[in-house]
């Protein structure tokens, strides 16, 4: 089954998303979480890099609309 977005509802999701890791990552349990010396992802990333990663896929989405309304 395919589900058939358009580029404003995926902006919209990734956007939410983003929204979403913000509140979580503002968290004092989160925060604490984190800080943990057993707090550990196999790649040391961190719930702000992938809010970073969803910011930079919106910017190139923008990008592409931007370049092909030209």
């Amino acid at each position: 089954m395919e589900i058939k977005l358009t580029t404003s509802e995926i902006r919209a999701i990734l956007q939410g998303c983003q929204y979403t890791l913000q509140l979580v990552g503002s968290s004092k349990d989160y925060r604490r979480l984190q800080s943990s010396e057993y707090f550990s992802t196999s790649n040391d990333v961190v719930l702000n890099d992938a809010f970073n990663v969803l910011g930079e896929i919106v910017n190139a989405i923008d990008a592409v609309q931007q370049a092909t309304q030209q």
